[in-house]
């Protein structure tokens, strides 16, 4: 494309509005998805919204990656309808909405040893052109002491470890800067304090507007942190609220075909998810 057709073209984007809390951001109506053949998701209902963390939980191939997928338009319904900022997400330009949307995939790989700033700036490719492309520094050096990892900025990507990696990878996504984050285990690679610091940032970025929606394994992260949780099994919602009324025995005794006991935190009143154990 000539250059200054893609200049004009990126300042006649539509930019988005911050919603006000509570309203709804990303949407799925009746959606469903195959894979193979093999149906993955039936009928899902499910509203996201600003100011709110939104925790998918539940056992191996129950479909929470499948449904953050959707949501984010990388995977396309083959029944109902996905819809970003009210409008379906065919509605939007592959630009446009980059810039409402980012997304944290499971695995974070690149095939070149960029320096890990300049895969941090990747995140603000999509306001390049735009009225906003003038924070893209403070963005990105935001985003790098949010996440721990300005003190290696000049290291090549893939000397990092594993961890690292990860933590790299979603303060791309945090330089980003759009207002609703999906995040798909993203704290799979990391140790006790990464963890936690994950789930304090995406309830910072809930407390700032932002929708978050986290896939998540640890029942007890979600619990701690998310303000709602969906609970998925074989493609389907299982259960959906806070956290302290989904989270039961019964019911996760049932999604996870392993007895559990939940109790409240001593102290938080945050529900502890343990398995029960012969001794």
């Amino acid at each position: 494309m000539n250059p200054f057709k893609a200049l004009r073209a990126a300042r006649s984007r539509e930019l988005p509005s911050r919603a006000a809390v509570g309203t709804p951001v990303a949407e799925a109506a009746g959606l469903g998805v195959r894979l193979g053949g093999r149906p993955v998701l039936d009928s899902v209902e499910l509203t996201v919204r600003a100011g709110e963390v939104l925790a998918l939980v539940g056992p191996n191939g129950a479909g929470k990656s499948t449904l953050l997928a959707a949501l984010a338009a990388d995977l396309p319904a083959d029944s109902g309808e996905v819809r970003v900022d009210g409008r379906p997400v065919a509605g939007w330009s592959a630009a446009e909405l980059a810039l409402r949307r980012a997304v944290l995939p499971q695995a974070a790989a690149l095939a070149f040893p960029f320096p890990v700033e300049d895969v941090v700036r990747m995140g603000r490719a999509p306001w390049a052109g735009t009225s906003r492309e003038g924070e893209d520094d403070a963005s990105v050096a935001a985003a790098m002491e949010a996440t721990e990892v300005a003190e290696f900025a000049a290291r090549p990507f893939s000397a990092l470890s594993g961890g690292e990696r990860a933590r790299v990878a979603l303060a791309r996504v945090l330089a980003q800067r759009a207002p609703l984050l999906l995040l798909d285990e993203p704290t799979a690679a990391l140790d006790l304090r990464h963890q936690e610091l994950v789930l304090r940032i995406c309830r910072e970025r809930a407390a700032a507007g932002d929708a978050v929606v986290v896939v998540l394994h640890d029942l007890g992260l979600a619990a701690a942190y998310a303000d709602r949780a969906v609970v998925l099994r074989g493609g389907a919602i299982a259960a959906a609220g806070p956290p302290a009324e989904v989270f039961t025995d019964a019911l996760l005794g049932e999604v996870y075909r392993q007895p559990v006991e939940v109790f409240p935190h001593p102290r938080t009143g945050v529900p502890l998810v343990v398995p029960k154990r012969l001794a």
